[in-house]
């Protein structure tokens, strides 16, 4: 077993997440446990995703020992039965890797005859009734605060003034945000091409005044000097395109948490939809502004019409 691996067994017992029976220190899996280690690690590359794997296995071998199971014996019933207990402590997206996980393992040992069924394709997520929670937003003042903290000399801040604006008043994802090009703007025509978007929709969006003017104080005072013809670039040198996965995420961030909002950039989003809502626009309509694939992750912002259930309920204004 490599160092990493022991490093591994050593935290094992201190991850607080995992229900005490399965906590017990093993150095070294059955065999092919450990064959299968040695596979996956090649597979993937990531010394994190191995980690995680041995954990599962380790709790997985602990099980059928205590129920005295042999695993070329193991059953879907069985793999349930586990699951339910080492998923107890965890949250409903942390379960499904879980699963994910424990399914890539049963595939590899049914091609290998270590199993006569294939148990993979039955494990499956329980169903869940309980309704996603209503999106975050920012108040009127607190986008105002954000804005107005940003020091408009500095390029760092000129950049994010901008992509803070096309979150902010156009809806647009940080990725959408990241990957637009001087051919997607036509300031003439005040209008913004947004070619990748979700729902595989491309679409014309209209660029308000103060999102064209944030744009254009931010190619000529904050945009390094580049062939590149994406729009955002990195400050230093050679001057990529930002990082389509972190980079507008990160600044927007960076920006919240100095005024101590603790929020994120898709909050920013979530207002938008929010004043498209107080606006008079029907749901299909914020449909396709905001780039949804279905009318139902639209109808999750109708509980966030903030303004008038206050009018309804408290008889009273934001």
């Amino acid at each position: 077993m490599t160092q990493d691996s022991k490093k591994v067994v050593q935290n094992f017992s201190r991850s607080c997440k995992i229900p005490e029976e399965f906590r017990v220190k093993q150095d070294v899996l059955p065999k092919e446990y450990e064959q299968y280690l040695d596979y996956y690690s090649v597979q993937v590359r990531r010394m994190h995703s191995v980690q995680y794997m041995r954990q599962i296995l380790s709790g997985l071998n602990l099980y059928l020992q205590k129920s005295n199971i042999a695993f070329c014996k193991i059953s879907i019933e069985h793999i349930d039965h586990f699951l339910a207990l080492y998923n107890k402590n965890y949250a409903t997206a942390t379960c499904r890797i879980n699963r994910s996980f424990l399914r890539e393992f049963l595939k590899y040992f049914y091609r290998n005859g270590c199993i006569k069924k294939n148990l993979a394709p039955l494990v499956k997520s329980p169903p869940e009734f309980a309704r996603s929670k209503p999106p975050k937003f920012l108040r009127p003042k607190e986008v105002k605060k954000l804005f107005s903290s940003l020091d408009l000399c500095a390029p760092k801040d000129i950049r994010t003034y901008a992509t803070m604006h096309l979150v902010y008043y156009l809806g647009l994802r940080p990725r959408e945000v990241s990957m637009i090009t001087f051919n997607d703007i036509s300031f003439r025509q005040k209008e913004i091409f947004i070619r990748s978007r979700k729902n595989y929709s491309p679409a014309h969006l209209p660029l308000p005044d103060d999102t064209i003017k944030a744009i254009t104080a931010y190619i000529v005072g904050g945009r390094p000097k580049s062939k590149h013809r994406t729009l955002f670039l990195q400050l230093v040198p050679p001057y990529k395109p930002v990082n389509i996965n972190n980079d507008v995420t990160y600044h927007i961030r960076d920006c919240m948490q100095k005024n101590n909002l603790f929020a994120t950039t898709y909050w920013l989003r979530h207002s938008y939809a929010q004043n498209l809502l107080e606006s008079g626009a029907s749901i299909y309509e914020i449909k396709e502004m905001m780039g949804h694939k279905t009318i139902d992750s639209t109808h999750r912002y109708l509980s966030i019409h903030v303004n008038l259930m206050r009018e309804i309920i408290l008889d009273e204004t934001l």
